[in-house]
């Protein structure tokens, strides 16, 4: 096929000898199926900002480092380029993740490089070397279901103790090849020490698991994972091995409310004490 724009100076340069297919084109980034040497692999280029329709929410980007100190304060500033700075955090965020998470056993594609807004990793094939489908794209026996959905909960452990949640998972960005789930689609990644919004994210996603791969063994539907990940996460007892029942103890322990507003008091006290103006005597 003709080669894209975007492509074509990693045509020039050798790190890519032919573009075999697009593969997909989603919210934001265009997929392609690239030979490289006696390899093929993938491309995925990522849009402009402006193309793009997944927004770089405030929630998802909170907790994420800058490189340096200068450019950290340019990201908190809407100047242009600030938000350059913040556009290639972006890009990078999923870069980052992957060989994070690829040295951390989690089962994502392998990465190969970086260049001008172009991702090169692994092509994810099923057992006849075609792109391997998306988990929305397959029927599955209860006990498939039950085996897959065991693996990714596994990869969402490792995630979380390499301190990363995925933040977007569902069926959409999980691969089938012969080996069992892949997981992609890590540009949202947060960090699961410094985002307050981790725990909701990670219980989202092992939601949409559950109810997904529920479709197929409906006793999945009554676990819940997420809670008890994220308890083991807090306590510091969370370790890529960790046995998982899939049960969680809810604190049903009543709330003392006299106690709660007595806080609230004294905070509200010492607000107006702050607030209040200062008098030279």
């Amino acid at each position: 096929m003709k080669v894209p724009k975007r492509l074509q100076p990693l045509v020039d340069d050798g790190m890519i000898d032919e573009v075999v297919v697009q593969l997909m084109s989603g919210k934001e980034a265009q997929v392609y199926v690239v030979r490289c040497g006696d390899d093929l692999r993938c491309a995925k280029v990522f849009k402009e900002a402006r193309k793009r329709s997944f927004k770089q929410a405030v929630q998802y980007q909170e907790g994420r480092k800058g490189r340096n100190s200068r450019r950290a304060r340019a990201m908190s500033k809407k100047t242009r380029y600030g938000q350059k700075e913040q556009e290639q955090a972006w890009l990078n965020a999923e870069v980052d993740a992957l060989y994070r998470l690829a040295s951390a056993g989690v089962r994502v594609p392998q990465p190969h490089g970086f260049v001008d807004g172009v991702l090169l990793m692994e092509l994810v094939a099923d057992g006849e070397g075609y792109a391997a489908p998306r988990l929305d794209d397959v029927t599955l026996s209860a006990e498939q279901a039950r085996d897959y959905h065991g693996q990714v909960i596994a990869d969402v452990v490792r995630m979380l103790c390499a301190g990363l949640v995925h933040g977007d998972l569902s069926e959409f960005n999980v691969l089938l090849d012969h080996h069992g789930p892949v997981i992609i689609d890590l540009p949202q990644a947060v960090d699961a020490a410094g985002n307050n919004s981790a725990a909701m994210m990670l219980e989202r996603d092992v939601d949409n698991m559950r109810a997904y791969f529920g479709r197929f063994a409906p006793e999945l539907l009554t676990t819940e994972y997420g809670k008890e990940i994220w308890a083991l996460y807090e306590a510091g007892r969370l370790h890529p091995d960790s046995p998982l029942t899939g049960h969680f103890e809810h604190d049903t322990t009543s709330a003392d409310v006299d106690d709660l507003m007595a806080v609230i008091d004294d905070v509200r006290e010492e607000q107006a004490e702050r607030m209040a103006p200062a008098w030279d005597e």
